[in-house]
């Protein structure tokens, strides 16, 4: 099976960073990408989407030096679900991607990936579940976090 999540899009706020109780860093933000398309009429229209990020130990920590609101980068990873309690104790529901290779993308590579209206960005969450440490790299342009057997992303 693969569980493999490719993204390349905007901040929509600063990564917000914590660290658990053993000692491990984590970071979590949400990334905006937009899809360009025509409707049935032939107008354009845009489609954002937002996705919540989760980056673990060194990524987390450069995410924290390096990333802005604002930011264009590309993130590999996986998705992952989870469920919390709310403080009147309902129940949410939350869709994650666990991050493991990251690159920044400079905003004169030509690609231009529009940021939404602040007030469409979603509310920053955090992860308390417990991820096992990952091996990075301290390369800042290009981090890979993934301590997995590279063959893993094989679809056989």
């Amino acid at each position: 099976m693969v569980n493999k999540v490719i993204l390349l899009g905007n901040l929509g706020k600063d990564p917000l960073v914590r660290h658990t109780e053993s000692g491990m860093t984590v970071a979590t933000f949400s990334i905006a990408t937009t899809e360009n398309y025509k409707d049935r009429d032939g107008n354009r229209q845009k489609r954002t989407e937002w996705h919540n990020l989760v980056l673990w130990n060194r990524l987390a920590e450069i995410a924290e030096e390096y990333l802005k609101k604002g930011s264009l980068i590309y993130v590999e990873g996986r998705l992952t679900s989870r469920s919390y309690e709310t403080q009147d104790g309902s129940t949410r529901y939350i869709t994650e991607v666990v991050v493991n290779n990251m690159q920044m993308m400079p905003r004169t590579s030509g690609v231009s990936v529009p940021l939404p209206p602040e007030d469409q960005a979603p509310q920053s969450r955090t992860s308390d579940t417990h991820m096992p440490e990952q091996k990075s790299t301290t390369k800042p342009e290009s981090i890979n976090n993934n301590d997995e057997n590279p063959d893993d992303d094989l679809p056989f």
